[in-house]
């Protein structure tokens, strides 16, 4: 097994959650991981000789999310299939909310989505999403504060017209 494989079969899991969460779409984050690591393989021998080869992933997988046109497929959130289950109201629950949040990350621009998964999905601090997104850390705050605040006023209005009270 070459370098490459042994890379790439160890950091294949991680790269299409994280993949999945950008996108939404299961589907669409295989072909955008497959896309990146077709990329990688093309130039491996200068990619295994930096830093950190799995944080140049993420960063590849980020930049070819952001690149994508804004096409159908690329704002399409999928709805899971549910089991026929009688017992599977807190699967049902659990799929409720994060179908809830992908329609709602789907909705913002394609860079502070990505801050937004760095940051609470993949963990990152501010300044290494700046350096996967190539921009300053301040950028990056800018980028998340944008993004929850249009999370906020979206969360507001919803629970207003539904005629709840807000605390």
């Amino acid at each position: 097994m070459t370098d490459f494989e042994v890379f790439a079969r160890a950091q294949l899991p991680g790269l299409l959650r994280y993949s999945v969460m950008l996108t939404g779409d299961r589907e669409l984050a295989a072909d955008l991981v497959q896309d990146v690591l077709v990329k990688m393989y093309r130039q491996w021998s200068r990619i295994s000789r930096a830093d950190r080869p799995d944080r140049y992933a993420v960063r590849m997988v980020t930049n070819q999310f952001l690149s994508w046109r804004r096409s159908k497929a690329a704002r399409h959130i999928a709805v899971a299939e549910l089991p026929d289950d009688p017992h599977a109201e807190l699967f049902e629950t659990t799929h409720a909310v994060r179908d809830d949040m992908w329609r709602r990350l789907a909705k913002l621009p394609k860079r502070q989505r990505a801050v937004l998964v760095l940051r609470y999905y993949q963990q990152l601090t501010d300044a290494e999403i700046g350096d996967v997104l190539g921009c300053a850390p301040v950028t990056v705050r800018g980028h998340a504060h944008r993004a929850l605040a249009t999370l906020r006023v979206d969360l507001t209005a919803e629970l207003i017209a539904g005629g709840k009270e807000i605390r």
